[in-house]
């Protein structure tokens, strides 16, 4: 079996030239992908964080883990961008410093931290992923990671509140403590972690994630957001919504909600360039109406 297919096609090319895998010409003719220095990938593989957190690990000293936004993959939340650098945790005093493309963060780890894929990868086993989610990215970030993370079921959200608690006067304990209550498994996308993070930043009330509309006992719907006291329904559209087939079941579906008296407020990802504003029609909605006449 050759290099190329040992590591699931990322490898690094200088070892595969050696064993005869492939040769130097192949390389330097764009036949593989190059993700990193010395480090190549079949062609036909997604170029995503967990492919170049892969990658990193190839180079990274013995000692090093892939942790953080470059962990959660393994535990249901690929949702760092490949443009973000994979987060490589090494010793204190490790003088490593990775590539282009790499963060080394140096920090003490305990062995029970620390976990080995079934494919040799090693990484922050769950609770640890956890911290360095909450302390390294940004708030709305690392709360979506975190939902994720509990929604694939590989995440035990009491246990991170009760490492919190026992974490007195360890690095950034304070961000955790920010994150950690905003934390919901029941959110399905990152979209939808990040406009419960905007409102509770804003005062609004907390949304019910993945909300069941049921009028009568028919039911309408699932919706992503909703505010039943004040029949408000925030929907999140990505790019499948807007096929043709999908654009008529959303209408269909919207139709219904409305004829029994909900109110949806639509976002797309261009809205959500703009949070505050998307926090400011939300608002704009929990208001009470004014009485008429």
């Amino acid at each position: 079996m050759s290099p190329v297919q040992r590591l699931h096609g990322v490898f690094l090319g200088s070892h595969a030239v050696s064993e005869g895998a492939v040769t130097t010409k192949q390389l330097k003719s764009g036949l593989y992908r190059r993700l990193m220095r010395n480090v190549y990938a079949d062609p036909g593989l997604s170029v995503d964080h967990a492919l170049l957190a892969r990658a990193a690990a190839l180079l990274m000293p013995a000692d090093g883990v892939l942790g953080g936004r470059s962990a959660a993959p393994w535990f249901g939340a690929n949702f760092a961008s490949a443009a973000d650098p994979v987060v490589v945790l090494v010793p204190p005093d490790s003088t490593w410093r990775g590539p282009r493309g790499v963060r080394a963060h140096r920090t003490a780890l305990r062995s029970c931290e620390v976990m080995t894929t079934e494919d040799g990868l090693r990484l922050t086993a769950p609770l640890r992923t956890a911290w360095e989610v909450a302390t390294l990215e940004p708030l709305p970030a690392a709360v979506a990671m975190l939902d994720g993370m509990v929604r694939a079921g590989r995440l035990d959200l009491d246990a991170c509140r009760r490492d919190l608690a026992t974490a007195h006067g360890r690095w950034r304990r304070a961000r955790v403590e920010k994150v950690l209550p905003l934390v919901d498994g029941r959110s399905e996308s990152p979209p939808e972690s990040w406009v419960r993070v905007a409102c509770a930043r804003a005062g609004l009330p907390d949304p019910v994630p993945q909300f069941v509309v049921l009028e009568d006992g028919t039911f309408l719907g699932r919706v992503d957001l909703a505010w039943p006291e004040h029949r408000l329904i925030v929907e999140y559209e990505g790019a499948h919504h807007f096929e043709e087939l999908q654009i008529r079941r959303d209408d269909r579906r919207y139709e219904r909600l409305v004829a029994a008296g909900w109110r949806v407020i639509r976002l797309s990802a261009a809205d959500l360039r703009d949070m505050d504003a998307v926090v400011r029609r939300i608002r704009t909605a929990l208001r009470p109406l004014e009485p008429t006449g």
